[in-house]
């Protein structure tokens, strides 16, 4: 049998994958794939890894774009319960890899516990947010990370230990298929302190970026002693169009998807940015959005 044959009861073909992006734009995926639990999700890495089926997985979609074709192969949800569920104990937290950034801030603060407010306005999968290590100048979410728990690309449920892991900024080694479970060590904190502290993360964040009625995706990390909007706006790039995508004028390091954008104008707008800063600057942005 083949995989679709397989995995019928969870897979649903030539699914679309817009309405599981922020810009809600893109093509299907071939197999789309909800396991219900472990089990299903480690037989479907050995699967696509025995038989060379590309593997991806969907979080919340924020810092993706997925091409107007669509994507070959399998794009996996973890959307059960045992993959997003969060649970405290003590000064330990652990969520499953398919978790909201916010459930995980949330539940931290609700158990007294501080040092995810610097993740406050940040929308993410808790998988994700590790990948990318997730967070800014004053702190990230590695600095509070001990352990994981990951499918690797045999199927297998593995442990990794904090230092096990390199983190950089907006970056890490973690190139495991799936995250399963991530476990933290916070420490405990007055919690009307940590919500006052969470009330000026999401002002401060908030301040800079797009307006929250627009699609729109942050699009170049910051090059070494620069700001990659600084040296978008330098070059002229604010309110710069490709079809129906724009450079935000509040912030040139997002792109706005206005009704009627297609990936190839979002495609061909970051083309256009990245040859200008290069021409001016003669910096060579690196993208941070992802594309399918």
């Amino acid at each position: 049998m083949g995989f679709r044959e397989t995995f019928a009861s969870i897979t649903q073909p030539n699914q679309s994958l817009a309405p599981f992006t922020h810009l809600r734009i893109g093509g299907p995926a071939e197999y789309l794939v909800t396991p219900r639990n472990r089990k299903d999700l480690a037989d479907v890495v050995a699967a696509c890894v025995q038989d060379k089926i590309p593997l991806r997985v969907l979080g919340v979609g924020t810092n993706l774009l997925v091409r107007d074709e669509g994507v070959r192969g399998v794009v996996v949800r973890l959307a059960a319960e045992e993959f997003t569920a969060v649970r405290v104990d003590g000064q330990t937290v652990k969520a499953g890899g398919g978790a909201t950034l916010h459930s995980l801030i949330s539940a931290a603060a609700r158990g007294g516990l501080a040092g995810f407010e610097i993740l406050v306005g940040i929308t993410a999968t808790v998988g994700g947010a590790l990948r990318f290590n997730a967070g800014d100048r004053s702190g990230e979410i590695a600095d509070y990370l001990t352990r994981v728990e990951v499918i690797d690309r045999s199927g297998k449920i593995v442990v990794r230990e904090r230092g096990d892991i390199r983190f950089g900024e907006h970056d890490s080694d973690l190139d495991d298929p799936v995250v399963l479970l991530v476990e933290f060590a916070l420490e405990p904190d007055d919690p009307d302190a940590i919500v006052k502290r969470m009330r000026r993360a999401w002002i401060n964040r908030k301040a800079d970026q797009p307006l929250n009625h627009q699609a729109a995706v942050r699009v170049f990390r910051n090059p070494n002693g620069h700001s990659a909007a600084q040296l978008l706006e330098r070059a002229g790039l604010a309110r710069t169009k490709s079809g129906s995508a724009e450079v935000s004028d509040r912030n040139a390091n997002y792109i706005v998807a206005h009704p009627g954008t297609t990936a190839a104008d979002v495609i061909s707008l970051i083309e256009k940015m990245r040859t200008s800063v290069r021409s001016a600057a003669g910096v060579t942005l690196e993208q941070e959005l992802k594309v399918w």
